[in-house]
């Protein structure tokens, strides 16, 4: 039986996608939908553009785009606008990125050069290895805040939009430990106002855009919304979040074989793996804290898919290793290879190698882009603080206290597609036929 649906508010007007980093995936992202707006190009990568959803029973054929089926925002109707340490329009961006050809961002040079970065709150102490001179400057993290609050106020107003959202596409910051300012609402507004440490440059921006209602989806593997102080006064002040770390290349591929391998009831006996990447999050990776971000954040999935804790058999005994080494030629088509240690019947042993070739910032645009659209139709919805039915998108999904986040990328392509079913008030997919009984 279909349940009766939610009510979402309508996706009328425009929407400003305010972007906390420009760089080589922030600009993408922008230079993508303006080419696909142009019709240069086509969306390739996003399931927002060009997914399928499935209606009732397979006999029924009834199989719409989901652009189609729930209301989201328009390409035509997104406003794009940031945050950067460098002064940089776009188009200077992008070109500097190496990502997209000069034939390409030749085509839309115009609509580029007009996206100006604003100041951005930024502490060298949380990205070692960068910095820039298109800073805000303070006398505490809570003026910061202020002025980011007022950033968005001058944006929506300029630009006339109805809505905002915002996506994290800044760089990987430090890895931080726990601190007790985390722990309320109240202690974490009294370190904004004592500039404490423990208190990063992302966790600002997280603050200002909940204070604002303005929903928040971070694209980087650091401590940010995920702490107790956040979390909650997302859901005091009914913001939708989401996090953390877009899902591109070595972790995408470790969700989709990672789940085979399990299905079958294969063992695996180690899985080590090594990047090489170039651009600038290649050299923010470079510095061992942040890296240390990346490592936590890559290296969960394995273990929540496999389980090893019931199938000590199969992957107690499991050798995980990541590297990531930052390797300046190579530029943003970041190297991935894996060397996969499994056996199968009776013990005796196999191996798999993987060498991903692989785009970071053309994987991850699409994943910015749907999230954008994504986390606008849950606000529109009003679901409030965690949205764990978009961990399809993240290394490092976020998820209720005292729940496991799912890493099988299946799982989660079927929670995301139930979830909007759900929204509409159509019947889940479950995949359990009672032909057999009737």
């Amino acid at each position: 039986m279909a349940e009766k649906g939610v009510n979402i508010k309508e996706a009328k007007g425009k929407l400003g996608v305010l972007i906390p980093g420009m760089g080589a995936v922030g600009t993408t992202l922008i230079a993508g939908v303006e080419l696909v707006r142009k019709g240069h190009s086509r969306p390739f990568g996003s399931l927002t553009q060009m997914g399928t959803i499935r209606l009732g029973k397979r006999t029924d054929d009834n199989v719409p785009m989901i652009k189609d089926f729930v209301p989201l925002t328009e390409l035509d109707d997104i406003v794009f606008g940031g945050w950067d340490i460098y002064e940089d329009n776009a188009y200077v961006a992008a070109k500097k990125a190496g990502v997209l050809t000069n034939d390409d961002l030749n085509k839309i040079k115009p609509y580029l050069e007009s996206i100006k970065p604003m100041k951005a709150v930024f502490d060298k102490k949380y990205v070692k290895n960068l910095d820039g001179v298109n800073k805000k400057s303070a006398s505490n993290k809570m003026e910061l805040a202020k002025m980011l609050m007022d950033d968005m106020t001058k944006f929506k107003e300029e630009n006339g939009l109805d809505r905002l959202v915002i996506v994290w596409c800044g760089s990987t910051e430090v890895y931080l430990e726990y601190s007790p300012v985390w722990d309320t609402i109240e202690s974490f507004e009294k370190g904004l106002e004592n500039n404490e440490e423990s208190i990063s440059s992302s966790m600002i921006y997280v603050y200002s855009a909940i204070k604002m209602g303005v929903p928040y989806a971070n694209g980087a593997p650091h401590m940010c919304h995920d702490i107790p102080a956040l979390t909650e006064l997302a859901k005091q002040h009914n913001v939708a979040i989401s996090g953390k770390d877009f899902k591109t290349g070595q972790t995408l591929i470790k969700t989709i074989i990672a789940p085979g391998l399990k299905s079958r009831m294969l063992g695996v006996k180690g899985w080590f793996s090594t990047n090489i990447l170039g651009n600038r999050d290649g050299l923010v990776l470079d510095e061992p804290l942040s890296f240390r971000s990346k490592e936590v954040s890559k290296a969960s999935s394995l273990d929540y898919i496999f389980q090893p804790e019931k199938h000590p058999e199969l992957y107690g005994d499991l050798y995980h290793k990541i590297r990531i080494n930052y390797y300046p030629p190579i530029g943003d088509n970041k190297e991935a290879w894996d060397n996969i240690d499994i056996f199968g019947w009776l013990g005796y042993g196999m191996q798999i190698k993987i060498d991903f070739l692989c785009r970071d910032s053309i994987l991850a645009a699409p994943i910015a882009l749907d999230l954008a659209l994504f986390m606008d139709l849950a606000q529109r919805a009003g679901m409030k603080g965690i949205q764990e039915w978009l961990s399809f998108y993240f290394k490092a999904p976020m998820v209720a206290e005292g729940l496991y986040p799912e890493h099988d990328i299946f799982i989660q392509h079927m929670k995301l597609k139930n979830t909007l079913r759900y929204l509409k008030g159509e019947e889940m997919i479950t995949h359990l036929g009672m032909e057999y009984y009737d």
